[in-house]
């Protein structure tokens, strides 16, 4: 009896040994872990240097996803765990919509006093601010203005109407894009909504960009493929979709060209940096977005991807400008569905 008595002594003795002994492990693994990150992100957006350079100075893991397309971010979002992502304005509004995206504490990047005075004002951003509650920090942007060559159009134009002008006739580059064309024909008009249109009003601008037809040569897709074009033909305006990027593209060709934002102001996206309702960590996400606006990443941004950053001053855009941040559009099924009419070559009278 006194044997047995032994053994399970011995027993509970070892059994109190394991126990402390995994609990000593579990301490030593919660005290060793690091914070970790998870960052979705457009291409540019986080290059690896400055991944490394985050992940050092916090002592963080950080893992760093890319998209391709807004339709991208929406799946990843939604079946995957991210706790910082960057979007554009106006698609943050189904983030916000379907509980995706929180409000984040503003006060606390401080990097915010970096940023050039039109960004500072979060108010000025259609769908940044819910309830007095922020919802995302600008990151960088482009404003659609007016490309012309300098050598064929002997001054510069002051409106975005000049892409009609019977003289540019098939020397014209436009973007192929449903939203955005609708939405300036809107700005041209005078609609009161220019980003939600009455069906009258699609009607009409259908036909004004039919018209606009005769004078393109083609509707590009990318900076790249727009400097190729401009490069093998007889261009004198181009909507410059891509901004700053797009001004970069074309002179790095050798391209003699100026860059007006016009009397109308220019469309122009502006992406931010949010956070997530599965941020594990709000403390570090908010570092990040603080840290994403130090010079040196801004500068990097510029120079090596050439969009423009919220804390340096594009040497073609004036402080001033008046740029027109992009909101949801009204009816998007309606408008693809006359703007595929129109690339596929309907004549105005048929709309």
């Amino acid at each position: 009896m006194k044997s047995i008595v032994s053994l399970l002594s011995s027993h509970q003795r070892f059994a109190r040994m394991v126990s402390i002994t995994a609990l000593w492990l579990c301490s030593v693994s919660l005290v060793s872990a690091k914070p970790s990150l998870k960052v979705l992100a457009w291409p540019g957006y986080a290059d690896p240097e400055f991944v490394a350079e985050f992940a050092k100075r916090y002592d963080a893991d950080v893992e760093v996803t890319y998209v391709e397309s807004d339709d991208d971010l929406w799946y990843k979002l939604n079946h995957e765990h991210h706790d910082v992502f960057a979007v554009n304005t106006a698609e943050l509004q189904r983030y916000i919509a379907a509980g995706i995206s929180v409000p984040l504490d503003a006060a606390k990047i401080a990097n915010r006093a970096r940023q050039l005075p039109r960004f500072r004002d979060l108010a000025t951003f259609p769908g940044l601010i819910h309830a007095g509650r922020a919802y995302a920090i600008p990151y960088t942007y482009a404003e659609m203005g007016l490309i012309y060559d300098r050598r064929k159009v002997t001054s510069p134009p002051r409106s975005m109407s000049a892409l009609w002008d019977p003289a540019y006739r098939q020397r014209v580059l436009a973007f192929n894009t449903s939203n955005h064309n609708f939405t300036l024909v809107g700005l041209l008009s005078g609609a009161a909504h220019p980003f939600s249109l009455g069906d009258a009003e699609l009607n009409a601008a259908a036909r004004r960009l039919a018209e606009l037809r005769r004078n393109v040569l083609t509707f590009y897709t990318s900076a790249e493929e727009a400097g190729e074009l401009y490069a093998k033909h007889d261009i004198a305006l181009i909507f410059g979709n891509y901004g700053n990027q797009q001004i970069q593209e074309l002179r790095r060709r050798g391209a003699d060209v100026g860059y007006v934002i016009p009397d109308e102001g220019a469309l122009a996206w502006l992406d931010c940096w949010a956070l997530t309702r599965n941020a594990g960590n709000t403390g570090l996400a908010e570092r990040w977005i603080d840290f994403m606006l130090e010079p040196q990443v801004g500068a990097h941004l510029t120079e090596q991807h050439g969009l423009a950053n919220t804390t340096s001053q594009p040497a073609d855009l004036a402080p001033d400008a008046k740029l027109i941040w992009l909101e949801p559009i009204g009816n998007p099924e309606r408008q693809k569905t006359l703007w595929d009419r129109i690339i596929s070559g309907d004549a105005p009278e048929a709309f």
